[in-house]
């Protein structure tokens, strides 16, 4: 989801609204909100009420829910919600001069539009409230951008979002592009009931919600059966709080405070999250390898890793439902369970001890370092301004950071003092006896890297009833990604595992095995009662024949029906559809494939990856002239895109266009000097073109670098020559990369006795 525009301090913990009626007699929330001007996108949506109903009866909850960030999580812009200064002031990035300016109390930016050119821009609303605020722009067809300079209310000046060099205007990661699209990337989590209701026919949006910000029925569900169960003037005994409106559970934090994949519209609290969402799993692009958060994935994903979720610990143990606020201050926080005397909750976990001590926290009493939530939740900070607590409440292993480059409390706090400082002074309180603490950093880490060795310890976590589903989950995904190792039985366990998280792992490994065995091992997948896996499974296995399934052909044809709701709820994102293009491909439905490639381009004219998708379907479809003219206008728009030289060097040679190829060959090369698939393609290419010669001399430069790959080449082609000491060469670098490889070792002995010989 789009960094830029998502907050965790303010989306979606239970709540009750504050926009509300006044109260008879003025409440406090009443106070708080004035009759505040009308917002043309406000629809009460069936089963809904407008949401100042909810104060007439509920006030108190009201009144504290006004003054939380949720309920400022996105307003019309106007003197009392903009908190920038729009006072003509200006800010620069990278050449880039805008201008923030007010009128007639309106609110005006003047900066670079999509076309390249200054144009003012009228901020229609406010985004979030802090510890940044950014400000939404209507730029026609119904969409809204999140400009990308917020305003940073600590320091109070402007800053800009985006990292490296800024995106060219009208592209994707533009502010006018698809990835700042309020509709597309924020809407879920920011207002009540948000409908992005995008017209395909005309890539336009028609967006609605029936209120502007989080309100009580963003958390507590349509209110209209709710209201009139209450008004009814003759309730029943059981006509009360709540009645007509679900139980509020941690599904609906999750459902914004989660990195996810949103499957289907109309969630609410009470219903199963994941027929909802499919949550990302521990990713090394997400994660670091202990389950520390990495990238933005909010809390869902590392909460779910730890014990305190396994034991029944939700959101609202800590967080007050309506102002969003810690229950208690401090250590407290924590005591409430972690108390000398084990809770009565707890049936098979006993968090019980005496934890709140200098004894404990190796700190003094009072001090940061004494905090548990410093040591146990520490802090990475996102969108430059936003620091937001890791929730896996690990244990700080100093010891992991000095060998995987996992993040620790330890140094995070003790700026300047090493890993290994740390990890000694933790020796002089504990012994060595924690660095044998279990942890599944090795596994994952190993798994990163390619190591076989790592599948052991990956299936040990599968097999471990005492680990988090996501943890197991993501195991089995991470196990399939090694090359050269037989999961299949792995996957097939894993499919039939209880918890949901464990079979979707087991349904996206899947997608790792070759398909003739997908089937076997996942196949009963697409009759799975959670959503997300059968959606999963589904992908996985569009191109097994639908007759191989069975009595489960209906269970398939059901999670097909699944998938392509999935594509119909995201049908404004570009990736969504070139990945059903695929699925659509593995089907033999081949217009159909090629109409969802050409609508992802639709979508998101300037992202390559599109492009690259529908030249590779051509590719695949014996179409190789167009293929090469779909690489051709890719690189157009991304002319220092080394994948893109590369796959249009080999439409090229397919075409039989061998002096364009090397051309767009030395490209790719120049543009990734580290591709060792570049390097030999290129030299190929050479040799082909009868210049075997240069090929070798290339193949001679790059050598150095102790890629095998590369010197592979190079012995093959001074064998071809008949150049025997420098095949000698060659043949001795790849012996002290491969000392145990015989062949090699009998290689360079044939090749001395032939010198010799001469």
């Amino acid at each position: 989801m789009a960094a830029s525009v998502r907050s965790a301090a303010v989306r979606g913990v239970a709540l009750l609204l504050f926009l509300l009626l006044a109260f008879a007699g003025h409440s406090l929330a009443s106070d708080a909100l004035s009759t505040p001007a009308a917002d043309p996108r406000i629809s009460i949506h069936e089963g809904f009420v407008d949401e100042r109903t909810c104060a007439t009866c509920h006030a108190d909850q009201a009144a504290a829910f006004s003054k939380s960030h949720h309920a400022k999580a996105m307003a019309l812009a106007d003197a009392d919600t903009v908190r920038g200064d729009f006072d003509n002031s200006r800010f620069e990035h990278d050449g880039v001069v805008t201008i923030f300016t007010r009128r007639d109390g309106r609110f005006f930016v003047n900066t670079e539009g999509a076309d390249g050119d200054k144009g003012e821009f009228e901020v229609k609303y406010t985004f979030a409230y802090e510890p940044l605020q950014q400000y939404l722009v209507d730029i026609g067809g119904g969409r809204l951008q999140a400009l990308d300079i917020a305003w940073d209310t600590a320091k109070g000046q402007w800053f800009w979002l985006g990292d490296g060099t800024p995106a060219k205007p009208g592209s994707t990661y533009h502010w006018t592009g698809p990835f700042y699209r309020w509709n597309r990337t924020c809407i879920d989590c920011h207002s009540t009931d948000p409908q992005a209701k995008f017209q395909p026919q005309t890539n336009e949006y028609k967006s609605t919600y029936v209120a502007t910000s989080i309100g009580c029925q963003s958390c507590h569900g349509p209110g209209a059966k709710h209201v009139a169960s209450a008004q009814s003037g003759n309730p029943s005994s059981s006509v009360k709080l709540g009645t007509a409106l679900p139980k509020v559970d941690a599904g609906i934090c999750f459902a914004c405070h989660a990195r996810r994949t949103k499957l289907l519209d109309g969630y609410q609290p009470g219903k199963p999250f994941l027929d909802y969402f499919s949550p990302a799993l521990l990713r090394r692009d997400l994660y670091f390898p202990d389950g520390q958060i990495l990238d933005e994935v909010f809390e869902y994903g590392s909460f779910q890793q730890s014990k305190m979720a396994r034991a029944g610990v939700t959101c609202l143990d800590c967080h007050r439902p309506h102002d969003a606020r810690l229950k208690a201050e401090g250590n407290a926080l924590c005591t409430q369970c972690h108390a000398e005397t084990k809770p009565e909750r707890f049936a098979d976990q006993d968090p019980s001890g005496l934890f709140d001590t200098s004894a404990h926290t190796r700190h003094q009493a009072g001090s940061t370092g004494a905090q548990c939530a410093n040591c146990h939740m520490p802090e990475r900070t996102y969108m430059k301004v936003d620091p937001r607590r890791d929730h896996s409440f690990a244990i700080p292993r100093p010891d992991l950071s000095a060998t995987l480059g996992t993040p620790n409390a330890c140094t995070t706090c003790h700026v300047g003092r090493t890993d290994d400082w740390a990890a000694e002074t933790m020796d002089g309180w504990y012994g060595t006896q924690w660095r044998k603490r279990p942890s599944i950093a090795h596994a994952f880490a190993g798994a990163a890297n390619g190591d076989q060795a790592a599948v052991e310890a990956l299936r040990a976590l599968v097999g471990d009833q005492t680990q988090a589903g996501i943890v197991r989950g993501s195991a089995i995904a991470a196990m399939s990604g090694i090359a050269g190792v037989d999961v299949t039985s792995d996957i097939r366990a894993a499919a039939a595992d209880a918890d949901p998280l464990v079979r979707l792992g087991a349904a996206e490994a899947a997608g790792n095995m070759a398909p003739e065995q997908r089937l076997e091992a996942i196949g009963n997948l697409v009759g799975d009662a959670t959503r997300a896996v059968r959606v999963a499974a589904a992908n996985v296995l569009a191109g097994t024949p639908p007759d191989l399934f069975g009595d489960r052909r209906g269970n398939l044809e059901a999670a097909v029906a699944d998938l392509r709701a999935y594509v119909e709820t995201n049908a404004d994102v570009a990736e969504t559809q070139s990945s059903y293009g695929f699925f659509l491909f593995a089907r033999q439905r081949i217009a159909e494939a090629e109409a969802a490639f050409r609508r992802a381009i639709s979508l998101d004219p300037t992202l390559e990856g599109m492009r690259i998708n529908l030249a590779e379907f051509y590719r695949a479809t014996g179409r190789n002239d167009r293929s090469e003219q779909t690489y051709a206008e890719a690189i157009g728009m991304a002319p220092e895109r080394a994948d893109l030289r590369y796959g249009h060097a080999l439409s090229l040679v397919r075409k039989q266009a061998l002096t364009e190829a090397i051309v767009e060959l030395e490209e790719a090369v120049r543009l990734d000097p580290q591709s060792s698939r570049y390097k030999t393609t290129f030299a190929v290419a050479l040799d082909s073109a009868g210049r075997t010669g240069e090929a070798l001399d290339r193949l001679d430069s790059w050598a150095a670098g102790g890629d095998a790959d590369v010197i592979g080449l190079a012995l093959q082609y001074n064998l071809k020559l008949r150049r025997l000491p420098e095949a000698l060469n060659n043949t001795e670098a790849l012996a002290r990369l491969r000392p145990e490889d015989r062949e090699i070792s009998d290689l360079i002995g044939q090749l001395k006795q032939a010198i010799n010989e001469k």
